[in-house]
């Protein structure tokens, strides 16, 4: 609850705040939604009535927890538009491959006369001899070319489970496979208040070890703590299936640990982000597939904490929001968002310029008159 609103019946009445060196006043008419619980909820359930199924039918796919709001395996990107990791069983043991191996092959088999281009900083190929111990079915041709397993096999063989399973579930009126351009999985669920649409992604959970191309934190900092890096790094990295050739690093564990706890000291970290993440949805970038999603939201809060590690940098909640939108509009502005754990990857490179441009003059509208519109 945003402490300084004022509720009577459905009106919403807000105080002007001012802080030191912040010109005008806020105005907030809004509160947060409520329905996105809800939303969470009733996708995870049917979700993972979908997944028993898969798990069911193929042993190598695992069905997702059912842990309420907080599942780790759920990414509420926009309310509209959520991606749920699917944990891959039967590969155990992880370490990092030393040694560079060429590929001559398409996704069908084909042999190539040039060799397929490497992988991005966030990608990586991934080979069944990484792991020490794994089931045989990684091994068959299903999912697996010259011992790579392959992200696009693994996209087809799930797609077949998911339909066949909607089916088998009684599901065909709540959730519908979409057509795609590309190998990712994606299905729209209806809820009581709308439709989601949903990226399923099979995921190989990685808790053993951290990735070296992972160089975090790039220096001494004052914030995470040391204590704090030491666990997250403790907690691994997962690899997703998202594209056909390579396997993309995530570390929703470790930006889980970083959300946790995040104001102990009495800050506004929390509401900041929330708020910035409302006016987000409903001011700055609303619609279904936003170009600017809740995990950028994110990388930017993680960001602005590191370079403002102090108490007294989060006391002023005026001083602090109007700190992280500026980063964010630079980053907007500038089409560059830096990851927060692998420095060299942009997480805006393949954004649409214009979506951005027009976020970029919504922020720069908002800067020079601070003031919330949410209703």
């Amino acid at each position: 609850m945003v402490n300084w609103l004022q509720y009577t019946g459905n009106n919403f009445y807000s105080q002007c705040i001012t802080g030191t060196n912040v010109s005008g006043c806020f105005k907030l008419i809004c509160l947060l939604p409520t329905g996105d619980k809800d939303s969470v909820e009733e996708v995870q359930k049917i979700i993972q009535q979908l997944t028993a199924e898969i798990s069911y039918k193929a042993v190598r796919f695992q069905a997702i927890s059912n842990s309420g709001i907080h599942n780790e395996n759920i990414k509420v990107l926009a309310p509209s538009q959520f991606l749920i990791t699917v944990p891959l069983r039967g590969l155990t043991g992880y370490r990092e491959c030393q040694v560079r191996h060429w590929r001559y092959y398409t996704v069908n088999g084909t042999k190539l006369l040039s060799s397929v281009r490497d992988p991005e900083e966030l990608h990586q190929w991934l080979e069944v001899e990484q792991f020490s111990k794994t089931l045989q079915q990684w091994h068959e041709k299903d999912v697996n070319i010259d011992g790579d397993l392959v992200p696009a096999k693994v996209l087809i063989l799930f797609r077949e489970l998911v339909e066949k399973s909607i089916v088998s579930c009684n599901l065909s009126s709540k959730v519908t496979v979409l057509e795609s351009f590309s190998s990712v999985v994606r299905v729209a669920v209806e809820t009581s208040e709308s439709q989601v649409e949903v990226e399923l992604v099979p995921a190989v959970e990685i808790p053993t070890c951290w990735p070296e191309k992972a160089r975090w934190p790039r220096c001494l900092k004052r914030w995470p703590s040391q204590e704090k890096v030491q666990c997250i790094k403790s907690l691994g990295f997962d690899l997703l299936a998202r594209s056909n050739y390579h396997w993309q690093l995530c570390f929703s564990r470790a930006e889980h640990i970083l959300m946790e706890g995040l104001d102990e000291d009495g800050g506004c970290r929390m509401k900041c982000f929330r708020v910035m993440r409302q006016m987000k949805e409903d001011v700055w970038c609303a619609g279904n597939k936003p170009v600017i999603t809740a995990y950028h939201l994110q990388t930017v809060l993680f960001w602005t904490c590191e370079k403002y590690p102090r108490t007294k940098d989060w006391r002023c909640f005026p001083e602090a929001f109007l700190r992280l939108v500026q980063k964010l509009h630079k980053c907007v502005s500038q089409h560059f968002l830096k990851h927060y754990f692998l420095k060299n990857t942009n997480l805006l490179k393949y954004a649409n310029t214009s979506d951005l441009d027009l976020v970029a003059s919504k922020l720069a509208v908002f800067l020079e008159n601070p003031v919330f519109c949410l209703d």
